[in-house]
């Protein structure tokens, strides 16, 4: 398995919503719908079915933003192997722009939108939105499935199914398995830092299918307690740690913790990783032959690292991460296309990260989305494999814009016209970013402005990335989370009482609704 294939819709995704919509009528009735259902949902309540397989897939910091760049990006490249366009067309019906070309999900048959705040905030944290998601409930940020006081636990979807359904679980995630967003399907923690904590919780889920970044503190804050990966063992999981390991799984329970590990024990940016690694999308195909089984399965899939980007306001980290969700988007609507009468597939974001957005002041109304396929690493990689080299033996500024020219593609010269020419501006930016950087001379007397100029990330890095999406025409306005709604895409068994504008506790009640599970 490898997923560095094109990003191309095959026949099966195309005519899938056609196929799952005529089927759908095969499937057994679910329990009477709860009075907390939206009107919408309860107009559809006869109706409703019970899905065997059910894929929720989660950006973490994905909302439009995200999904349109990555679809502009790909349009700009116009390249046939990616989706299929959809051009403009002028009052003669001549196509006057190539346009985005739309992602897997984003042509599936039903389309909502779900309201992110938390009980303290309208720029909420991955622990109460994903709590939200897993069991309908609002919290603080910061807390895991508890109540405002934490002292009161709430049952998430995925031990619902697993309990009443009998039906497998798996979580998957392109960051750590024991962060906020896969945490909040199987854990129940006042602090999302309490890892070791969610950890214990973990193995003590009995899931099935585990997958994705290390366990962070797998000995405790204080490095005293019992490993979680001994204790997993003990409990019966299949602690797989290799990559030609997890490739020999056909079963679980198995804990699969990705060989090539990057930044913060979690899995590589895309933008990263080479062909000889797993992708996202391979986790997903593995956790469907280690799951499936006659009375189905639950699977909750994170591309976490679209986060992770957006907060270093890397925009060609971000939509290469995009990109790989919709990979392993894809491998569930093949599965789909198998099942069409027995799969629903939901994609949704747990709030938006960086407040980012296409259109930049200094492009005016023009975008040059193709300039970031000129950037070639992440930010990540770049602060690991060459800043910290420089801040060691006080690397010249021009040797390394030699480094900067062949991995973002920004130059000093170049011929006229050239967009990725750094302007005299740009390039005392990036002088005071790399003093800042390499000699720790402040760029600003003023704290505040040194703050939105970089954040808490490398000068150096921060400022180049700054760079390349500006001229590219995208922009972020915080290095934090922010209140955007977040779309809620979905295809097969049930999938249209996903339409609407509602709040994100109402995707955790429209699947309990239609499973069944109280």
């Amino acid at each position: 398995m490898n997923w560095k294939r094109p990003l191309a819709l095959t026949l099966a995704a195309l005519s899938l919503g056609t196929t799952l919509a005529a089927c759908s009528s095969n499937t057994e009735t679910a329990a009477t719908p709860t009075p907390a259902q939206t009107d919408a949902t309860q107009q559809t309540a006869d109706t409703v079915k019970v899905p065997k397989y059910v894929f929720l897939f989660v950006g973490d910091g994905m909302s439009y933003p995200q999904i349109q760049s990555t679809s502009d990006f790909l349009g700009a490249l116009n390249d046939e192997d990616y989706w299929q366009a959809a051009p403009s067309l002028d009052d003669n019906g001549g196509a006057i722009l190539d346009g985005p070309e739309y992602l897997n999900f984003m042509n599936f048959e039903s389309v909502g939108s779900a309201v992110t705040y938390d009980s303290n905030s309208f720029a909420p944290d991955s622990a109460s939105t994903a709590t939200s998601l897993s069991t309908g409930h609002k919290t603080y940020s910061g807390t895991i499935n508890m109540d405002e006081t934490g002292t009161t636990a709430y049952e998430t979807i995925a031990e619902k199914v697993h309990d009443q359904l009998g039906m497998k679980v798996g979580i998957i995630s392109s960051v750590n398995i024991n962060h906020a967003t896969p945490a909040a399907f199987y854990a129940h923690q006042a602090s999302r830092s309490n890892y070791y904590e969610i950890g214990l919780e973990l193995v003590e889920s009995g899931f099935e299918y585990f997958a994705g970044g290390a366990l962070l503190k797998p000995t405790g804050a204080e490095e005293d307690q019992t490993d979680l990966y001994q204790l997993a063992e003990e409990a019966g999981y299949q602690v797989v740690k290799t990559q030609a390991e997890a490739e020999a799984v056909t079963e679980g329970p198995v804990l699969i913790v990705d060989e090539h590990l990057a930044d913060d024990d979690a899995m590589a940016y895309e933008l990263d990783r080479t062909d000889d690694m797993w992708a996202l999308a391979d986790y997903v195909e593995k956790g469907i032959e280690v799951l499936d089984n006659e009375k189905g399965f639950f699977m909750m899939c994170e591309g976490g690292k679209i986060d992770w980007a957006c907060h270093a306001n890397d925009a060609a980290s971000a939509i290469h991460d995009t990109q790989a969700l919709a990979d392993a988007v894809q491998v569930a609507v093949d599965f789909a296309a198998e099942h069409p009468d027995e799969t629903l597939i939901v994609v949704t974001g747990d709030h938006e990260t960086g407040g980012m957005t296409i259109g930049f002041a200094g492009t005016d109304y023009d975008t040059y989305l193709d300039l970031l396929e000129n950037q070639k690493i992440s930010y990540a990689k770049f602060d690991s494999d060459y800043v910290a080299a420089y801040k060691e033996n006080k690397t010249s500024f021009e040797d390394v814009m030699a480094d900067v020219e062949k991995l973002f593609g920004l130059k000093t010269q170049g011929e006229e016209g050239d967009k990725l020419v750094l302007t005299e501006y740009e390039l005392e930016q990036l002088r005071a970013a790399y003093e800042k950087s390499i000699n720790g001379t402040a760029a600003s007397e003023y704290e505040q402005e040194e703050y939105v100029l970089y954040g808490t990330y490398e000068p150096l890095s921060v400022t180049l990335t700054h760079i390349i999406n500006n001229k590219s025409g995208i922009s972020f306005t915080s290095y934090s989370h922010t209140g955007l709604p977040v779309a809620v895409l979905a295809q097969g068994v049930n999938s249209e009482v996903f339409d609407g504008y509602y709040d994100n506790t109402q995707i955790y009640q429209k699947m309990a609704d239609m499973l069944g599970v109280q």
